[in-house]
């Protein structure tokens, strides 16, 4: 089905591309030089992504485990191998999809010879930067706040990096409780299922937590009637605790195989971060 679109321009040669639900702000430069001419074609790109990664809608909805491995689509085929490399089997390759579309505008640009390219799709934003470029990315500790709690710097020591954040209040829906879980990873495909896995993850049981049947709470939500999160009250300092210590267990894992560089997790207030976000962060 056709998608309505819209372009407009913003502040500082940015862009916003909107198709459907999509949402992307886009922004590339020639060392110092915004290029907004760029970020409209960017745009229009980002609009037959979009539209050739919906026609698959049905397939990326399921369980990973049921979904084709051969899909010509290069945006599916990287949903899916994103979300395979969690481990993690109740997974659809919808957790990637937002940081996906992120990376493939923000490769389009950085093949046309932008320096610094700043892809952000809801918050899953794709970043790539020649060699003596850097960029400074604002970090929620609670997804529900409209302002930065953090600033997190990156340079070209990476060509390619990828941050998402999932929780409560976060576009997506949870099983965990975090107020944000972000993760940084080389690109935004992995972040975004990442963020998804360890956010599930943050979790612990509590007399004032609410669950209910995902579709009940979206009915265009791929997880069916898995139980997430609609609300939890205000948690003592060892459940708080014990919901980060379970999230960065996981974390910790996907480090451990190279699957992702760090992880900053907030759980009402109290906050626990990785030795990558502790060196590049400004509070």
């Amino acid at each position: 089905m056709p998608y309505e679109t819209a372009i407009h321009l913003l502040d500082k040669g940015a862009v916003m591309a909107e198709c459907g639900p999509m949402r992307l702000v886009i922004s590339s430069f020639i060392g110092k030089i915004a290029q907004r001419e760029m970020n409209v074609k960017a745009a229009k790109v980002s609009f037959g992504i979009f539209e050739r990664t919906a026609r698959f809608q049905d397939l990326l909805r399921a369980v990973h485990e049921s979904v084709p491995r051969d899909l010509e689509e290069p945006v599916a085929a990287k949903m899916i191998s994103s979300v395979i490399s969690m481990g993690e089997p109740d997974l659809t390759p919808m957790a990637a999809v937002a940081g996906t579309i992120a990376d493939s505008v923000a490769d389009f640009l950085f093949d046309a010879g932008m320096t610094r390219v700043i892809v952000n799709n809801g918050g899953d934003i794709a970043i790539r930067l020649k060699e003596g470029a850097s960029v400074a990315v604002g970090i929620r500790d609670d997804l529900r706040k409209e302002s930065f709690s953090h600033v997190l710097s990156l340079d070209s020591i990476e060509p390619s990096w990828g941050i998402a954040t999932s929780g409560l209040g976060g576009r997506s829906l949870t099983r965990g409780i975090a107020s944000a879980a972000c993760i940084i990873a080389r690109d935004a495909s992995v972040a975004d299922a990442a963020a998804t896995v360890v956010g599930n993850a943050a979790c612990v049981e509590d007399e004032s937590l609410i669950r209910r049947d995902a579709v009940e709470m979206d009915p265009y939500t791929d997880l069916g009637r898995m139980k997430v999160t609609e609300s939890i009250g205000e948690l003592s300092e060892e459940k708080k605790q014990e919901a980060i210590r379970r999230g960065m267990k996981r974390a910790r894992e996907l480090m451990e195989r190279k699957m992702i560089f760090g992880a900053f997790l907030s759980v009402q207030g109290r906050v626990e971060m990785t030795g990558f976000f502790r060196e590049r962060m400004n509070c």
